[in-house]
């Protein structure tokens, strides 16, 4: 057993993300840095669900990881806050809202399952944002764990460069013992300095023709090249036993940066991001917010930004009531410092995404929201007339936790749901139940499909001199809909003289734009278009908002008929790994459901990696058909990435509103 770090006072902070796929031991890993470091006197177990960062009833019972939670520790001079991170793809989405405002993350495997699908999507995403990552491998102690042939796994599936910061002893055994290695060591200096020279031309000269670097040098590169995300050392160990997270500890304290502290210079806007909400039953509801620039108090009134679904903007304020930085002992003077993290309240409406400041500030940590690519109908299963508005409340009310759950009402009554995985409708079925009372029915998940304009069309609805306009409305709207740049979403502007209408009509103008085109004239959300009020026109007093709400819509179908629109479906990138003999029999089922094919190359002698990307509705297709075509041997990973023209309209049909 390690020596426990005792804490004092700090002068860093480091926030990091602990990540891997299902099961493989991340929760528990928490928990023993947390016991270790002496924070708990004793130790969760996510079998009995008394880990501290599963607290949702779900989360429990399921003992999988749900939401992200945030936990706090200090080693040495280091406060190191800990964001423990859903393990399943269907919650993508949660792990890259944590991604964001990390300074370095611990990927997690298991030693005796290896590299799993979702372990190479983590790692994917880690090494694109280039976030400093050490690896521990778990489960040292459990029959069939590996250590050379695991690393020249890692090595081919997930990253080049591996520096091995443990040894292992009784591997597989329970009396698997973990010894941190050392520079002192020659063998292990000639190992790390041949792994670092591999990523710096300087330092493979000085390795191949002298001086040869001495130890401090070699700590110091290897310290500076995982800061840079292109080094990753690797820790063996076991979260239950304890043994290697000593080692584990060190490396996180000693190799990851610290978060960046307040900057003189820098804008003294607060500036920051809100990545979790509080589940605590008890009390007010609090947000969790990573702060960037400035500072935050008690009292102090902020602005917020966020984007709809469909990319229209929003900016809100409110009033901080109460403010707690994570692990700093209480008080009500407390501020939250750049660098630092803290649990916010009293900020009516505040979601998971919401930025600080400037919504296009410079500071990295825009959340990298994947669309949400399936829609469910969820309806109450109680047929009292009251059930079907209590449900639609309640998941409105989830939504606010996840900006990706879009709860929508539909004319029949029902609310339909934006979805990433079909796990989810197991969560929120069963948060509804436990939170709210209510048992819910979901109906089969359809692909979500989006239109964007193909041209530019106009259309103007004209009320006369003592008549309304033909639909019967008192009021006079004219549209130009064009198209926009992909990924722009909808944006609304005016090309007539603003204050020529009473601000409430056009309020009501834009805002039934935005409405129409979520739900769009078929059924199909529009997308990446600008639309321009061209004219306009009312009568006193007899116009009304209303007229305007109601004039608009016909309008807007009008000019997006003229303009033109095509539909798009959404794709999933792949990634499959097959044996040889298979190849044959999974290439033509892929290609036969419409796979773009860009990549097929020998991984090995055995297997070969197949490479493109497949309209998401074919999903669930290749995942069912896979293990019979490969033997149970094949691996199958997904991501979505964007969409593209559907070359048949047979999906995600709506009815239209009002027809």
């Amino acid at each position: 057993m390690q020596t426990q770090h005792t804490p004092r006072a700090t002068a860093r902070t480091l926030n990091i993300g602990i990540l891997a796929h299902v099961d493989a031991g991340k929760t528990s890993l928490t928990e023993r840095l947390l016991y270790d470091t002496g924070t708990i006197a004793r130790l969760g177990s996510v079998d009995d669900g008394t880990t501290r960062t599963d607290t949702g009833t779900v989360e429990r019972q399921r003992g999988i990881t749900v939401r992200s939670a945030v936990v706090s520790f200090t080693a040495g001079d280091t406060q190191v806050n800990v964001i423990d991170t859903p393990g399943h793809a269907d919650f993508v989405a949660e792990v890259e809202r944590a991604l964001a405002v990390l300074d370095g993350a611990v990927l997690v495997l298991s030693a005796v399952e290896g590299v799993q699908a979702h372990t190479r999507v983590l790692m994917r995403t880690l090494r694109e944002m280039r976030l400093p990552t050490l690896l521990f491998v778990n489960k040292t102690d459990r029959a069939g764990a590996r250590h050379d042939d695991l690393l020249a796994d890692v090595r081919r599936r997930l990253a080049p460069h591996l520096v091995p910061m443990t040894t292992v002893h009784g591997l597989g055994t329970r009396a698997a013992r973990t010894v941190p290695e050392t520079l002192d060591d020659p063998h292990f200096r000639t190992r790390v300095a041949e792994v670092l020279a591999e990523t710096d031309d300087a330092l493979l000269a000085r390795v191949v023709d002298g001086p040869y670097p001495t130890a401090a040098e070699l700590r110091t590169a290897l310290a500076e090249r995982t800061a840079r995300g292109l080094v990753h050392p690797v820790y063996f160990g076991s979260a239950l036993s304890g043994e290697g997270v000593g080692a584990l500890l060190d490396g996180i304290t000693g190799l990851l940066p610290p978060a960046p502290g307040p900057d003189p210079a820098a804008p003294q806007e607060p500036r920051g991001t809100v990545f979790a909400l509080d589940r605590t039953p008890a009390g007010p509801r609090g947000a969790f917010v990573r702060l960037y620039s400035g500072e935050l108090a008690a009292r102090q009134r902020v602005t917020l930004h966020r984007r709809a679904p469909d990319g229209t903007p929003h900016t809100y304020t409110g009033r901080i009531t109460a403010l707690e930085v994570v692990g700093r002992a209480g008080g009500t003077a407390q501020r939250l410092t750049a660098g630092n993290i803290a649990r916010i309240s009293g900020v009516t409406g505040i979601r998971v995404g919401d930025r600080l400041g400037a919504p296009d500030g410079d500071d990295g940590a825009a959340p990298r929201f994947p669309a949400p690519t399936l829609r469910t109908v969820v309806r109450p299963r109680d047929p009292h007339p009251g059930a079907a508005a209590r449900l639609h409340t309640a998941l409105q009310s989830l939504a606010e936790q996840d900006p990706l759950i879009h709860a929508c009402a539909e004319p029949d009554g029902t609310t339909s749901v934006l979805l990433h995985g079909e796990m989810q409708k197991e969560i929120i079925a069963a948060a509804l139940a436990d939170e709210y009372g209510i048992d819910a029915v979901f109906t089969p998940s359809r692909v979500v499909c989006r239109e964007r304009p193909a041209g530019t069309g106009e259309a103007v609805e004209e009320l006369g001199h003592r008549a309304p306009a033909p639909s019967g409305f008192w009021a006079t709207v004219g549209l130009r809909v064009e198209p926009a740049p992909y990924g722009t979403g909808a944006v609304f502007r005016y090309e007539t003289e603003l204050g020529a209408l009473p601000r409430a009509f056009h309020t009501a103008v834009e805002e039934t734009v935005h409405e129409a085109l979520r739900r769009g004239p078929r059924g199909r959300p529009v997308t990446d278009c600008t639309v321009t009020l061209i004219r306009s026109g009312f009568v006193g007093p007899v116009s009304t908002a209303a007229d305007f709400r109601g004039v608009t819509p016909l309008v807007l179908a009008r000019a997006l008929d003229r303009a033109g629109t095509r539909v798009h479906e959404p794709y999933h990138a792949f990634e499959a790994e097959v044996p040889a003999d298979a190849l044959p029999a999974v290439t033509a089922c892929l290609t036969a459901l419409g796979a773009d094919l860009t990549d097929t190359v020998a991984d090995s002698t055995t297997t070969w990696l197949l490479k493109g990307a497949l309209p998401a509705r074919h999903l669930h297709t290749v995942e069912r058909r896979l293990p019979g075509l490969s033997h149970g041997e094949g691996t199958w990973w997904t991501r979505p990435c964007g969409d593209r023209p559907v070359k048949h309209h047979d999906t995600d049909r709506r009815p239209a509103a009002g027809r």
